[in-house]
């Protein structure tokens, strides 16, 4: 039985009257320990089925299910899935200190020792413990971004939902945040769910990746298919030749 398991998910928004379909008919799972990635130009819908997993989109059919059971968003949920969001600057209360920001989620599920666990979470992902009474305009991108994983951390949950958890960085420093989650999971047995735009980020990360297209799950590639560039569908291609593009202008 897969951990996560999307059946046949639809998210329809209103917008100015009239209702658009943000993510229509999309089935996929993920194993335990898995990283799966799901890619696709702005507007596929990708970053609407994490959104849709925590609550933040409004599901208007199918089924979502994290260990064989249907989604609750209670405590537990908390406990066992985390979200990290693109913008790292605003998803953290810029009037909260780093100490305030990591120990909240502790006090909120009546979780002890505090102290220990926001220094120990600082080192966990390669901050200073004087970072501690910080605050978020102080921090450069990365470093603001490692605070957001340390804090989705807290809870030790199984499962990561992670936005385009690089693309407000810089390249250099998309890099090492990329290999900060990839040591975590390792470390941690974590589960990921990825979104990103970049195939080369995708290709680094995940296992396999679900293409999507207008809201529609387009092709589904292993890693392997993916590094070798074996897709079946022309949208595959075209977002695989945009990416190595990419790779080329910059390199």
């Amino acid at each position: 039985m897969a951990l996560i398991e999307i059946e046949n998910l639809s998210v329809t928004f209103t917008a100015q009257g009239r209702q658009v379909r943000a993510v229509e008919n999309v089935s996929l799972s993920v194993e335990a320990r898995e990283s799966y990635g799901l890619v696709g130009e702005s507007g596929s819908g990708k970053s609407t089925i994490l959104r849709a997993i925590c609550g933040l989109a409004p599901v208007s059919g199918g089924t979502i299910r994290i260990g064989g059971a249907p989604v609750q968003r209670d405590k537990a949920f908390s406990r066992r899935v985390q979200m990290v969001f693109q913008d790292p600057y605003a998803s953290l209360h810029p009037r909260h200190t780093l100490d305030r920001t990591l120990s909240e989620p502790l006090a909120i599920h009546g979780i002890g020792d505090a102290d220990a666990r926001v220094v120990q979470a600082l080192r966990d992902v390669g901050l200073p413990t004087s970072f501690r009474f910080r605050y978020p305009h102080q921090l450069s991108g990365g470093q603001r971004q490692r605070v957001a994983i340390a804090r989705a951390l807290m809870l030790e949950p199984e499962i990561l939902l992670l936005d385009e958890p690089t693309s407000a960085l810089d390249a250099s420093v998309q890099a090492e945040v990329l290999n900060l989650l990839a040591r975590l999971r390792a470390e941690r047995g974590l589960t990921f769910l990825m979104v990103s735009h970049d195939l080369a980020v995708i290709d680094h990360m995940c296992d396999r990746v679900l293409v999507m297209q207008h809201g529609r799950a387009v092709e589904e590639l292993a890693r392997d298919d993916l590094a070798g560039a074996r897709m079946k569908t022309d949208y595959a291609r075209s977002l695989f030749a945009a990416s190595a593009d990419r790779m080329l202008t910059s390199s």
